[in-house]
């Protein structure tokens, strides 16, 4: 046995890297297990990565608690300020405001790569958190009063609680016998980041069609990152497009207010499937993020859920270890579940919602468009929503 520990964290990426930052802020031993190599740095100048992430409100306040936010380049960030959402003619629409709640932002669009490197950044200042890299489990033996966990290298390590927060495929989900309900949406998400010929914007908008959602992401300067919903292969067709016809079709089919496009410097594409854990938590094991929940992304909540699930599964842990109980023990994990599930499967049922109405038949889409023009009017019910986008 190499060592025994508070708590093992399998999987390096964002959440895990909070919860471990979060943990080990407090004190707990902490060894964060990491498949790939640690991350790297980002230069301010650096071209913006496909991958970019919405943090709202809760999940800044996270990261400013557990010390990461400052490692975030204000170069990297874009913060935005409203939120459109419109049908496919755009003769509904609704409109959100972050004045109208008397803050200055819903939140930031990051690249995840800046997001974890911060985290990491953090993780190297706590003594009691340490990072094994290049290596995973292979076996996970649960106990009454620890967990062990074998890894690929042959360390085996003991700890009172293991953290799954490594991913839709995860192997500590695997290794626990934990089940998901997973569906196939039939849908590809197209990711274009360009350069746009409008300065920065502060609206992230989105339109909703038959084939499923366009979407704009602002980035710093004049970039953006476009989200193109279609058919697997109407998506793959345009995806294999050269950059000057792709250009051409994202100006055809997006809305008029993107304002043009002066180039584009990346794009890929990827599959829409939901996959949900069967349950969040086993003795002495929890999961968290992808891990346990991976949503459809067409509000761009998949991260500031992950991040919740830190928030909540290090607080209990933390109240727990501070009260000299045991923080992998029944009682934190049961008030974990009990607090996340719903919140994750009331999204979850939103998202199925929104995915269903818009991509129905044309009476349901003409009556979901309507609504979005009579939810505008409603002063009450649009402050909830974006208490809701706040993550409040």
């Amino acid at each position: 046995m190499d060592e025994t520990l508070d708590v093992i964290i399998a999987g390096g990426g964002m959440v895990g890297a909070a919860v471990a930052a979060a943990l080990g802020q407090a004190g707990l031993s902490v060894a964060l297990v990491e498949g790939g190599d640690p991350p790297a740095a980002v230069a301010d100048d650096a071209p913006f990565d496909l991958r970019v992430s919405s943090l709202n409100l809760a999940s800044r306040q996270l990261l400013e608690a557990v010390g990461a936010w400052d490692f975030i380049p204000a170069a990297r960030r874009c913060p935005f300020r409203h939120i459109e959402a419109s049908d496919e003619e755009e003769r509904h629409h609704i409109h959100f405001s972050a004045a109208e709640l008397g803050v200055d932002n819903f939140g930031h669009f990051v690249e995840n790569r800046v997001i974890r490197r911060a985290l990491w950044q953090r993780l190297a200042e706590l003594p009691t958190v340490t990072t094994l890299c290049r290596t995973g489990p292979v076996a996970w033996v649960p106990g009454g009063h620890r967990s062990l966990l074998e890894l690929d290298s042959g360390r085996m390590l003991a700890a009172r609680l293991v953290v799954g927060a490594d991913g839709a495929g995860s192997r500590i989900r695997e290794l626990a016998g934990i089940e998901t309900r997973d569906q196939d949406y039939h849908q590809r998400a197209l990711i274009v980041n360009v350069e746009t010929r409008l300065p920065q914007q502060d609206v992230s908008w989105q339109r909703f069609t038959p084939a499923g959602p366009q979407a704009m992401l602002p980035l710093p300067g004049h970039h953006a990152s476009l989200v193109w919903y279609d058919s697997p292969e109407a998506t793959l067709a345009r995806e294999a497009l050269d950059n000057d016809a792709l250009r051409q079709a994202i100006e055809a089919a997006f809305p008029s207010r993107l304002g043009g496009i002066e180039g584009i410097t990346g794009r890929a594409s990827f599959p829409i499937r939901r996959r949900h854990a069967e349950r969040y938590v086993r003795q002495r094991l929890a999961l968290v993020g992808d891990a346990a929940h991976v949503i459809h992304p067409l509000a761009g909540q998949g991260l500031n859920l992950g991040l919740q699930d830190a928030e909540a599964l290090s607080r209990r842990v933390i109240a727990a270890f501070q009260a000299g109980d045991d923080p992998g023990g029944r009682q934190p994990l049961a008030g974990y579940a009990r607090e996340r599930r719903p919140q994750t499967l009331a999204m979850i049922a939103a998202m199925e919602t929104f995915h269903h109405v818009f991509t129905g038949a044309a009476p349901l889409r003409h009556a979901a468009g309507a609504g979005l023009s009579v939810a505008e009017r409603l002063a009450g019910a649009k402050r909830q929503v974006m208490r809701h986008a706040l993550g409040l």
